[in-house]
């Protein structure tokens, strides 16, 4: 009965293991992946940021100080032209300038600079005025020949007046060449602190190589204007012509930046023909009496007939009112005659420090005298920068 009853447990043993292998699940077709259909969705209520983009960034790198006024952004660090002046500079009355002379500079300094009126219109006149002269030039030198038809009229006396005003308020160099053909009198305006003349420039020319060697030949004024003088010796003045003329505006262009020229009487003599190729601008003298104001007027009538009309526009006439017989002659009709035929025309009051024919002292001449000088040094720094 014992092996019956083990039998018997086989048998339901075998029974229950063909049961299991019936009910064998498909593992592939069961889904493993969790259920989500019990989890609770939080959405987010957290507040966001603005958005504060206001459109793509520009990819410029050439931008200017305009454009960052604007308000442009942009990929690239700034360049070095983006430190300008007007950006830099504090223009706040307390950093101002101080106001020059007067009640303005006193209460500028007792209100411990906190009140700053600003310079009176005089002063800011003056100094629009420094502005025009000390311009700044493109290019090369500039030369400025001073010529006249007629002797006696002030010729010299005008080049030096103009020499002395560009230099005072010009930071760079002016000379004043003396091109007299015969015996001028340039060296005698200004105290001579040299004997060297153009002539001694012609024959070293080729041994000069710099300023300071040039500079010993040249006589400087208090305004720091260089004059260079023509030959003492008329016999030898005749030899200085147009090729000599050349060496020497050579040499003067390596180192000045404004080369007036003080030409002889006349305007057909060999030094006039370079002298004229040169300009860049022209000053005309004319004095105050009938047959000076015609001669003057002359003189601009050949330049244009020989192919110089731009620099007859463009030139300035230096009325010399100092002139005998200018009080019997309505010089309101000459000066309107010649603003129909140049850029400008500036009076040249009577001045006995000039009357005297010496050695031009600047700083001593009567107020009128040098407010014309520098009015004439404003209208040729003009001439040359925008001319007509």
């Amino acid at each position: 009965m014992a092996f019956g009853d083990r039998k018997k447990n086989k048998a339901e043993a075998s029974e229950q293991a063909h049961s299991l292998a019936d009910s064998a699940v498909d593992v592939a077709s069961v889904d493993l992946a969790p259920s989500t259909a019990a989890i609770e969705i939080v959405q987010d209520t957290a507040p966001r940021e603005p958005n504060t983009d206001t459109g793509p960034i520009s990819r410029r790198s050439n931008y200017t100080r305009r454009d960052q006024l604007r308000g442009d952004v942009f990929d690239q660090p700034e360049p070095a032209a983006m430190l300008t002046a007007d950006r830099l500079i504090d223009v706040s009355p307390r950093n101002r300038q101080a106001p020059e002379g007067g009640i303005r500079k006193f209460l500028y300094y007792v209100s411990l600079k906190t009140i700053n009126l600003g310079d009176s219109r005089k002063v800011r006149e003056r100094k629009a005025l420094d502005a025009r002269i000390g311009a700044v030039f493109e290019g090369g030198a500039k030369f400025v020949p001073v010529l006249t038809r007629k002797g006696g009229v002030g010729k010299t006396t005008v080049t030096t007046l103009l020499g002395m005003a560009l230099s005072t308020a010009r930071e760079d160099r002016v000379i004043a060449i003396d091109a007299n053909p015969d015996r001028g009198t340039l060296a005698e305006r200004v105290s001579k602190s040299t004997r060297f003349t153009v002539r001694d420039v012609v024959n070293r020319a080729a041994a000069i190589d710099g300023f300071t060697e040039f500079s010993t030949m040249v006589s400087r004024d208090t305004t720091r204007l260089d004059v260079l003088a023509s030959d003492s010796d008329p016999m030898l003045s005749e030899a200085f012509d147009e090729g000599d003329y050349n060496v020497v505006a050579d040499m003067a262009a390596r180192y000045y930046s404004i080369v007036l020229t003080d030409c002889g009487t006349g305007i057909v003599h060999s030094v006039m023909r370079p002298t004229l190729q040169r300009a860049s601008g022209l000053v005309i003298v004319s004095g105050g009496s009938v047959d000076e104001a015609r001669l003057a007027s002359e003189t601009l009538t050949w330049l244009e007939a020989n192919g110089y009309g731009d620099l007859v526009r463009n030139s300035i006439v230096a009325l010399n009112t100092a002139t005998q017989a200018t009080n019997l002659v309505k010089i309101d009709e000459i000066e309107q005659h010649f603003q129909t035929r140049v850029r400008d025309v500036v009076r040249i009051p009577y001045d006995p420090a000039l009357a005297a024919g010496s050695v031009i002292k600047f700083a001593q001449l009567n107020r009128h005298t040098r407010e014309a000088a520098r009015e004439l040094a404003a209208l040729v720094v003009d001439g040359l920068n925008n001319p007509i």
